[in-house]
């Protein structure tokens, strides 16, 4: 087998005889008249009509050998045979074609329809013309990017070459579209927020860094789909709003996380967080019908069914069903030791850290779906209190396959409440706490003017990695990669 550069050697000698022979093998235009699928649509009548017509693409396949040549040719919307035979294309094209033309290729061809004997829809070829000569070999069909790094790399063969990915990938576009038309079907608008803050909020997450050289402000790239500038719309008289955009957190990668990602979040004034939960169910069950075409999934060892009933469940009483701790009664001593006990490590040393880590400890086991709800305001600083218990707050999280997969509130709208759950972040970030969240006293001034009662919530591409079972990296075009070493 011929290594790489000599296959790229003798691919660039092609190049220079299509030079050589005036044919520009990257030409800036092309002549095609149909794309593959409308050939495959329209067949009938273009071989009825015996019209000539252009088709392009990349071609996957070449068969045959002396004065007959059928190629596969994919152009994105479909595939398509052509046939090249030297008694009707002349001996003149057909030859400088079998010396220059190879599998890779972007080739447009022109010809008639017809039908061959084994039934398969086919372009008898008359003319061509090369529209990008590739250099590179594709990988072998069934043998090629077998390295899961090599995949993400190229990440562009790998799409091509394997259908499920190129699948899975137009099942994420329609989980986006979905839920965008069902916000907009619900009366909510559309907006974009910014991306650069000069403090994150809206999430407990450690920021990635920048810096604006105009104003010489250092500046963060956001945690969250601008929740505390969507609530800012809320206080300007925009009564529901959403974005779908991209978030950043310069925390670890696994199977459910990376450093950038797809999120939605929607605000919604004079509502509540039960009022959120009715609107969430209705749009995760859509999202799962439209998407994946059922109600019914397994993914990471759980099975669960949209369409049963979505029970509900206290965080407080959960946590302290299995592990015993009551987490409104208890010490950071007590919670330390009894993580140490269940042998789970933990990053940081503040008590709100440490009574999320037992929490996730005790999520694993759901399968869901369940709203989570009760959660303790110490690890909720935007969230409404109840009014029956100020220490637990009106939020709720949806909780499938042992993670949470979406996050709702009664969104705090005391501004002196606010301003001193402020001050407990603010503390915590002295103590070491990354996650903490940053203090925007610009924002406690915005509910001065008043903000109304208001939900929020918010989920992102995690939930599409879980119902298609897929790890999160595996869903994204092109997921952030190292640089190869030289």
């Amino acid at each position: 087998m011929s290594s790489i550069d000599e296959i790229r050697d003798t691919r660039i000698k092609k190049l220079k005889l299509l030079q050589d022979r005036g044919m520009n093998p990257y030409p800036a235009d092309s002549k095609r008249e149909l794309t593959l699928k409308e050939a495959v649509d329209n067949f009938e009548t273009l071989e009825k009509n015996k019209e000539n017509k252009w088709i392009a693409g990349r071609i996957i396949s070449i068969r045959g050998q002396g004065a007959i040549v059928f190629i596969t040719l994919n152009d994105g919307t479909g595939t398509f045979q052509g046939l090249l035979k030297k008694d009707i294309l002349g001996n003149e094209k057909f030859d400088f074609w079998s010396e220059v033309v190879d599998i890779g290729d972007f080739v447009e061809v022109e010809g008639s329809f017809f039908t061959t004997n084994r039934g398969e829809k086919t372009l008898e070829v008359r003319d061509w013309r090369m529209l990008s000569k590739s250099l590179r070999p594709l990988p072998e069909k069934w043998h090629g990017l077998v390295d899961i790094e090599e995949r993400f790399r190229k990440r562009y063969l790998d799409i091509l070459m394997n259908p499920e990915i190129k699948e899975l990938l137009l099942k994420k576009s329609k989980f986006w579209e979905t839920t965008r038309n069902f916000m907009k079907e619900h009366g909510f608008l559309e907006v974009e927020t910014p991306t650069l803050e000069v403090t994150t909020g809206g999430a407990e997450a450690t920021p990635f860094k920048t810096y604006n050289e105009d104003f010489k402000l250092p500046l963060y790239l956001r945690i969250s789909i601008g929740e505390l500038w969507q609530k800012r719309l809320m206080s300007a008289g925009f009564p529901k709003t959403f974005e779908i955009g991209r978030a950043y957190r310069n925390e670890g990668s696994d199977a459910n996380h990376l450093q950038e990602f797809t999120n939605m979040e929607f605000y919604w004034a004079y509502a509540n967080y039960k009022d959120g939960m009715k609107l969430v169910e209705e749009l995760y069950k859509k999202i799962a019908q439209e998407v994946f075409g059922t109600l019914q999934f397994e993914t990471r060892g759980h099975k669960f069914d949209f369409g049963g009933k979505w029970e509900c469940i206290d965080y407080r009483e959960t946590v302290k069903k299995e592990t015993g701790v009551d987490i409104l009664n208890t010490t950071y001593e007590e919670v330390k030791d009894k993580l140490e006990d269940l042998k789970v490590s933990y990053d940081g040393n503040t008590m709100e850290r440490l009574v999320d880590t037992l929490w996730k400890y005790c999520r694993r086991k759901i399968s869901g779906p369940v709203f989570l709800i009760g959660h303790p305001k110490l690890v909720s600083p935007l969230s409404k209190s109840m009014p029956e218990n100020p220490e637990l707050t009106e939020r709720f999280q949806i909780i499938i396959a042992g993670s949470e997969v979406g996050n709702g509130f009664s969104e705090l709208n005391d501004p002196i409440d606010q301003a001193e759950r402020f001050e407990t972040q603010q503390e915590l970030i002295k103590a070491g706490d990354k996650e903490a969240m940053m203090p925007d006293l610009e924002f406690v001034e915005m509910l001065e003017h008043g903000m109304p009662p208001t939900c929020g919530f918010g989920f992102g591409e995690m939930l599409f990695a879980f119902l298609a079972d897929k790890p999160i990296r595996e869903t994204q075009m092109f997921p952030l990669m190292r640089p190869t070493k030289e």
